[in-house]
């Protein structure tokens, strides 16, 4: 798993928690907001957005998550081990030449994106002499995934591509539900509403995370929340109506006394204006944490200014603010937390939540709560 590798505590140099109470919480906020006229789906693909899939889809299938949604064909088999038979997993990238009885096997829902993805796996069904679940992935604008109108064209012209298979869902894809103003949304919903009358009835999704915030009209019969679940906002710019589900603490290593004009790190980008004291800490670009990041770190309410660049495995704090003495090698300071969520660290580092969060490494403790 990416972010929660089993590191002993003792050997570990930094420490994610992550609470599953705040994804539940997270989740039922999200389905509530559906009203009962859609279900609420999860994605859980990247390892759970960094934070151990079967972990994460466990206790959502606990909250009463039905429905998962994840990349990969290994993704979906190895979540299928973890939940057992009942739940449906969806295969958003479809299935890869040659991976159909594996995921026959499985019982796994391929989103199928293309004419030749859906012919592949009716072949299966074929081969197999029996019905096998399927949903079609329509590209309403994004211009990622999905058939194109021509190929949705094609399709209702030769229903016969669909024989042997049980349609479950007709989907596709937000490019621009974070910037609720932007007319893509209008366009994609009009694109896909239009799309879909094309084709047998089966039940529709349109709405990620951000989607579900733009209204019922983008509900339809099942929503796919995947950031938002774990925290990362999905209004940018508003107030963020999701709880944080990690904080990330790293171990101090060792700290020292610098004397005025000491260069700082690589590149001695800093040159230390006044003595100052630094503590080195055990976390850096090899642990997923950016090297552009401008960022500090917390002990208390007491702001510790990163100095100087960020390193593969350490970063460099300024720790002049504390009284002497008072953090020592062993101890633990906050990384991501009440004074700094992952939003903010995406912000200092010119990127977005959800790349902080996958990115997260490997060489961390990683400790569940509830």
């Amino acid at each position: 798993m990416a972010g929660c590798s089993p590191v002993p505590l003792e050997q570990a140099g930094a420490i994610l928690t992550i609470d599953l109470g705040a994804l539940r919480r997270n989740f039922r906020l999200l389905a509530a907001r559906l009203h009962g006229q859609a279900a609420c789906a999860a994605v859980v693909k990247a390892d759970g957005y960094g934070l151990g899939a079967d972990r994460v889809a466990q206790a959502l299938r606990d909250e009463g998550c039905e429905t998962f949604f994840v990349a990969h064909v290994c993704e979906a088999t190895a979540l299928r081990k973890a939940l057992g038979a009942a739940p449906s997993l969806f295969v958003l990238n479809g299935l890869p030449p040659g991976a159909e009885g594996a995921a026959a096997a499985a019982g796994l829902v391929p989103v199928c994106n293309s004419l030749e993805q859906l012919d592949a796996w009716r072949a299966e069904a074929g081969r197999r002499g029996a019905s096998l679940p399927v949903a079609v992935q329509v590209d309403s604008g994004m211009t990622r995934l999905g058939m194109s109108p021509g190929e949705v064209e094609r399709l209702a012209a030769e229903p016969e591509r669909l024989a042997g298979l049980d349609l479950r869902l007709v989907m596709s894809h937000l490019a621009c539900a974070d910037e609720p103003a932007h007319p893509a949304n209008e366009s994609q919903l009009r694109a896909f509403a239009a799309l879909r009358r094309k084709l047998p009835p089966a039940p529709a999704s349109l709405a990620n995370s951000s989607g579900i915030f733009l209204g019922e009209r983008f509900y339809f019969d099942l929503a796919r929340p995947g950031a938002a679940l774990y925290g990362v906002n999905p209004r940018p710019g508003e107030p963020n109506p999701m709880e944080a589900v990690i904080e990330l603490s790293a171990r101090v290593i060792q700290t020292r006394e610098v004397a005025a004009g000491t260069g700082i790190g690589y590149g001695h980008t800093l040159l230390a204006a006044a003595p100052l004291r630094t503590a080195t800490i055990s976390i850096g670009y090899a642990d997923g944490w950016p090297r552009r990041a401008a960022a500090a770190a917390y002990l208390g309410d007491v702001k510790l200014p990163f100095a100087g660049r960020v390193s593969m495995d350490s970063i460099i704090l300024d720790v002049s603010a504390l009284d002497r003495g008072r953090l020592r090698p062993g101890d633990l300071v906050e990384l991501i937390g009440p004074h700094q969520g992952v939003d903010d660290v995406a912000a200092l580092s010119g990127t977005i939540g959800y790349e902080i969060l996958t990115g997260l490494g490997r060489r961390f403790h990683c400790r569940y709560v509830d």
